[in-house]
């Protein structure tokens, strides 16, 4: 007999690791109602075969944050479930057999320190005696990070599981979802069944925390989850004499992990080629189980191991394990509230880190749904982030090759995904291809970042150092700076604000003032209650009832429905209008000669001041020229109706020639951008940045009565600024500066 309750708060759907911590950090926050639904038992998915490495540096301040709450978290669960988990502090060594991986490495050091992890540095030597057992041919450098340690998977998730349980929560073990009712774009009833029983139950939230099934149960909702399973392979070692405790060793190199467990070995890998598995479906019964072995696909593995780690030449296999484990197209977790369904949230998909990040993924999604927004950043994990068609099976079976590979790979700045591509194309995309455009993908977008030159190898050359296109976007950056260049912006989000009161209710969602005349562009922010910055967009208002919003590609699912979650009773219809319009930006000291070229419209400052728009003729079609910049030039982004966009294009590239018209990448618009200060959502601002503080009080209109963060800039400016963004020049113009380096004053 079930015994479930009719109504619960949350349902959280998933036994495993992250929907145990989900549940205990619910309860922790003093709520009641709280169902978890497991559809055979407790850990039986992935998280019982995890390796349960417990490392703490993340790519990012708040990522490594997350870590180190899971860490600090697993250390009490024994103490306060009396439930043993087997936490060892044991610490890591990752070492580095290219000079490309020390750099790496090092770089990550770096980030430790400012991050308040502990770490060091090592050579070679000092490898060896940190790790005895390690072969140091062709080493060049470690890092030892003390405070990384190991546990029991299970172990730690049926202690969060009895933490929560203990807090009042119901934790129900052979009960599967079997369907989700959503109406309005609210989930209210979940369907369940156990044995021949059956039942629903009404809840107010809802948590997809079922791992690999994750996609499935997101269809349930009409929710999309982009995830795909897997096969990860390891093996555990007879007890080998001699063998005592030692620290989690990592040779990304040779795309190996290694465990000590006691007296045994225990050996992974994340492989370059990996299988996707689960392409048809999870089988039903589908309970601990393993999938068949592939020794052959394991063997290369094994035997630069064997090289390695010397003493495994005479050690026997107790165990060769094949399991699957669920990857993201990006290689980072689905967290958050859903873009479909407004009480529906994603705790899944977690690329073989689950247990080192559950603890705090399921902190941060819970103080999430306690308050409504966000407690940091979560960018790098918000399910937002993902676009529609990543829920294609297809694009998921062919993407998930190359992902689990990525966790050992070089994580080389700039570098793009290789499988599933070509997905997104723009309406220029033929057009730049065929003059030596060298392709990126942001959202599955197709962009030109760069044009290799004649003869040139149209690919990237990954390096920390200066890379292959350097001089092609140097020679970009100037032609923009000094004469004119071109470049396509299609890929930007566009959404059309339509209806009686669009301009009462984008003043209500905007900072800056949106009751301007026709024509009129004004860049804004979307803010949160405390000020900070959910979206960085432009306004163009297009007539007295519409209003085009521009976005930056990658967040046009999540700003189109943050925006439709505060339409609230204002009359207005949002619309997704991105593949309508190809959009190309003409920058530059020359760019009104160029427009002047092609269309006989007026383009003078009297006319067409900066930050207007204007209905024009180009070449014989129709388009609507924004005179607006991102990378601090005059110039123009003409918005032009996907059927013209060849004979567009064509013009200009055709008048072009006589003005020395260059094409230009998105490396160029970036390192412009930057060299103007003006920020990019994301990398340089973020939902907890306050707009003040960001350096962007210009673009906030408190005069206006009201609009969402209001009290919080009235209150920052009141308070007074306690840090502020700056911008920094390098004296050293060979030091390559990437990404989250720390600065020492």
């Amino acid at each position: 007999m079930a015994n479930l309750p009719t109504h619960a708060r949350v349902v959280i759907i998933g036994g495993g690791v992250i929907g145990c911590s989900v549940a205990y950090h619910l309860t922790k926050l003093g709520w009641k109602d709280v169902v978890l639904l497991e559809r055979r038992q407790l850990t039986c998915g992935t998280t019982w075969h995890a390796a349960g490495l417990i490392g703490q540096l993340r790519a990012s301040a708040n990522m490594t944050r997350l870590a180190k709450y899971s860490a600090d978290l697993y250390r009490g669960l024994e103490a306060e479930t009396g439930l043993a988990t087997g936490v060892k502090t044991v610490g890591s060594v990752s070492v580095a057999l290219t000079d490309a991986r020390k750099e790496e490495l090092f770089r990550s050091a770096s980030m430790a320190r400012a991050f308040g992890v502990p770490v060091e540095e090592m050579s070679p030597q000092e490898v060896k005696e940190r790790y005895a057992h390690l072969n140091i041919e062709g080493v060049k450098a470690g890092v030892w990070l003390p405070t990384d340690g190991q546990g029991d998977p299970a172990n730690i998730a049926l202690a969060l599981a009895k933490g929560a349980r203990q807090r009042g929560a119901l934790v129900a073990e052979g009960v599967k979802v079997t369907g989700i009712e959503v109406s309005a774009r609210r989930v209210r009833s979940v369907a369940w069944q156990q044995g021949d029983e059956t039942g629903t139950i009404s809840a107010d939230h809802v948590v997809n925390c079922a791992g690999m099934w994750g996609h499935e149960v997101g269809r349930l909702a009409g929710v999309n989850v982009p995830l795909h399973a897997c096969e990860h392979f390891y093996i555990v070692t007879e007890p080998i004499p001699g063998l005592t405790q030692m620290p989690v060793l990592r040779v990304p190199d040779e795309c190996a992990y290694y465990k000590e467990d006691a007296g045994k070995y225990l050996l992974g890998a994340f492989e370059p080629n990996a299988k996707p598995w689960g392409m048809n479906g999870i089988p039903e019964d589908f309970c601990f189980d393993q999938l068949p072995e592939d020794f052959d696909h394991f063997e290369p593995i094994l035997e630069r191991a064997v090289n390695r780690l010397p003493m495994l030449a005479e050690a026997g296999i107790h165990t060769f394990f094949n399991g699957p484990e669920s990857f993201t197209p990006d290689d980072a977790y689905n967290l958050g509230l859903s873009l479909e369904v407004d009480n529906y949230w994603v705790a899944a998909g977690f690329n073989s880190i689950g247990i080192q990040s559950a603890g705090g993924a399921g902190m941060a999604l819970a103080e999430w749904m306690e308050t409504g927004e966000k407690p940091f950043d979560l960018g790098d994990v918000d399910v937002g982030r993902n676009q529609p068609f990543q829920g294609n099976k297809h694009y998921l079976f062919e993407r998930s090759k190359e992902t689990l590979g990525l966790l050992y790979a070089d994580h080389y700045p700039y570098r793009q995904k290789a499988t599933a591509r070509g997905v997104r194309r723009t309406p220029f995309h033929a057009h730049l291809d065929a003059r030596g455009a060298v392709f990126g993908e942001i959202g599955g977008w197709e962009r030109a970042n760069w044009f290799a030159n004649e003869g040139q190898a149209r690919e990237y050359e990954y390096s920390w150092g200066p890379q292959n296109w350097f001089a092609n976007q140097a020679a970009e950056h100037n032609a923009v700076r000094t004469n004119v260049g071109m470049y396509d912006m299609s890929s930007f989000g566009k959404i059309r604000v339509e209806g009686r009161d669009a301009e009462a209710y984008l003043n209500h969602i905007s900072g800056a003032d949106m009751s301007v005349a026709p024509g009129k562009i004004v860049y804004t922010q979307f803010l949160n209650s405390k000020g900070g910055i959910e979206a960085d967009v432009t306004v163009t208002r297009l007539s007295q009832t519409e209003y085009l919003v521009v976005t930056p590609a990658i967040t046009r699912p999540k700003d189109q429905a943050w925006m439709r979650r505060h339409v609230g009773n204002f009359n207005v219809v949002l619309t997704d209008v991105t593949a309508g319009e190809g959009v190309l930006a003409v920058m530059g000291p020359n760019a009104r000669k160029l427009m002047q070229a092609v269309s006989p419209n007026d383009f003078s400052n009297e006319v067409n001041p900066f930050g207007t728009a204007q209905e024009i003729e180009i070449g014989m079609g129709l388009a609507r020229a924004h005179r607006v910049s991102y990378v601090g030039e005059l110039g123009w982004e003409i918005y032009v109706s996907s059927d013209m966009c060849g004979h567009v294009f064509e013009t200009l590239w055709e008048a072009g020639q006589g003005v020395g018209l260059k094409l230009c990448g998105m490396h160029m618009m970036d390192s412009c951008r930057i060299e103007k200060a003006f920020r990019h959502f994301g990398h340089d601002i973020t939902c907890e940045d306050h707009v003040l503080e960001a350096g962007l009080g210009f673009a906030v209109k408190t005069t206006k009565p009201e609009f969402i963060g209001r009290d919080a800039v009235l209150r920052k400016k009141e308070a007074g600024l306690e840090k502020r963004m700056v911008q920094f020049r390098l004296s050293e113009p060979g030091v390559m500066v990437y990404h989250n380096e720390p600065l020492i004053r």
